[in-house]
């Protein structure tokens, strides 16, 4: 059975239970977020004995804002729509990731995903093939430059990728203007005071790693089929990873049904589980089966 099927198959009520959403739900998981990214920067903040061993988890928490920037561009993890465009603003700022940019990035992934010639996420050619290439790409080098040349050319008015609307050329250029500015500040404030660097750039750079192998495992070595629980991975892994991927290791079922909100996959999975095609037990194992699969 693929996706489409599985999803046509699900019963009216079935159907409406999994895509409702909730502010509740979304405000709950994001206060518990934000209270454990507050305590790792208060804590770098006041200098507790101990504190740059917090730059990790507060780098890991600062990266995965990239999984919540990431549903918002589905509208999903609140009900309302102000929610949504609020959250996915702030946590794409906080990581260099223009949000109403990548919305239009990122719905042109699911409409073409894995496939070499559409898929955006592909646009700068195939994932990692050897070690080196691997160890280049866990350095997050290739999102921070990307990033960087899609902001400066947005900022200029520079519009060439197909997926990305016309209508949205103001906004976008309005959103690059804004974020390269907040950057200016943030750089030119080291000059004052190190705190950016302790509270955010050094924490983002440390927990690239981190976010990097948590991707690869979405969609690599999964086949170029148009079949999303065939294309796309389903990890099983810890309540903690879930929590900071807010669902996305269930990503299968987030391609296959994009409208399920993160707090509905759980249940979606009940129904999608015996027919995943691409799954792991761990990112631990997908890193090593990764690993096991390029050239020496």
């Amino acid at each position: 059975m693929d996706h489409k099927t599985l999803v046509a198959s699900l019963p009216p009520e079935t159907r409406a239970h999994l895509t409702a959403r909730s502010d509740s739900a979304g405000l709950r998981h994001l206060a518990v977020y934000a209270a454990l990214l507050g305590l790792c920067s208060l804590g770098i903040l006041m200098q507790i004995p101990l504190w740059p061993l917090l730059i990790l988890p507060q780098g890991i928490l600062l990266v995965f804002l990239f999984t919540l920037c990431h549903e918002c561009t589905h509208k999903t993890p609140f009900r309302s729509t102000w929610l949504n465009e609020a959250a996915g603003h702030a946590s794409g700022a906080l990581i260099a990731l223009p949000f109403t940019w990548f919305r239009y990035f990122h719905l042109a992934h699911h409409k073409w995903t894995n496939d070499p010639a559409r898929d955006p996420e592909l646009a700068g050619g195939p994932r990692p093939g050897n070690r080196r290439a691997l160890m280049i790409y866990l350095t997050g080098w290739h999102y921070w430059t990307g990033m960087a040349r899609v902001l400066i050319d947005n900022a200029r008015g520079r519009f060439d990728a197909p997926y990305l609307p016309e209508r949205q050329y103001p906004a976008m250029r309005r959103e690059a203007r804004a974020l390269l500015a907040l950057y200016a500040l943030v750089l030119a404030s080291l000059a004052v005071s190190p705190l950016a660097l302790w509270l955010w750039l050094l924490p983002l750079a440390i927990g690239q790693p981190f976010l990097r192998l948590y991707l690869l495992a979405e969609h690599g070595l999964c086949p170029a089929v148009a079949d999303m629980l065939e294309n796309s991975r389903t990890t099983f892994t810890t309540r903690l990873v879930r929590f900071l991927a807010w669902n996305m290791p269930y990503h299968a079922e987030h391609h296959a049904f994009p409208s399920v909100p993160f707090h509905r996959l759980p249940a979606f999975h009940r129904w999608t589980r015996a027919h995943l095609k691409s799954t792991s037990g761990s990112y631990t194992g997908f890193t090593a089966h990764y690993l096991d699969s390029l050239p020496d």
